[in-house]
């Protein structure tokens, strides 16, 4: 079993809803297993209030979350990254940093709940919905047994959950 916890970066563009739901999702549902973080690649500095909002109804800490540049990854006192997951076709499609390390990475592509429209309701619906998806992923991403897999067969299975 692998006893050192893993370091997993989710990217999107913004690091202002998806990346960071999916941050505190792992880091509850990880536990000491992981060690997790987000970025984006044009952060707008600051998380969406309606993504803290309801990270605080699946009853999951909010403190200690930023919108952050993916270059804080990139410098020499940054943490080696194990995992990169990309949650926004944009930053899937961008020149992403040489990381450091070889990082298994895959795109766990979601709509962007910050771009929904419409009345407060149709705008929760749309963040927990991306909260629940992400959510789902993750639980399958736990359920794998990581320490058992090689690099490319996990890059094949956590290629597949972002395709469900």
């Amino acid at each position: 079993m692998h006893s050192t916890p893993r370091n997993v970066l989710f990217i999107c563009t913004g690091n202002s809803a998806r990346s960071i739901l999916a941050e505190a999702l792992l880091r509850h549902l990880g536990g000491e297993r992981f060690i997790v973080y987000s970025a984006g690649s044009q952060p707008v500095g600051a998380v969406h209030p309606m993504a803290l909002n309801i990270l605080r109804e699946l009853h999951l800490p909010t403190e200690g979350l930023r919108s952050k540049s993916w270059h804080e990854f990139t410098q020499a006192e940054a943490p080696v990254i194990d995992f990169i997951f990309t949650v926004c076709d944009s930053a899937a499609g961008e020149t992403c940093p040489i990381w450091p390390g070889q990082p298994i990475s895959a795109h766990w592509g979601v709509a962007d709940p910050a771009a929904v429209t419409g009345d407060e309701h149709l705008r929760h619906r749309a963040f927990l919905d991306t909260a629940l998806t992400l959510k789902r992923r993750i639980e399958l991403m736990l359920a794998l047994p990581l320490h058992k897999l090689d690099a490319l067969a996990l890059t094949h299975e956590l290629h597949n959950i972002g395709q469900s």
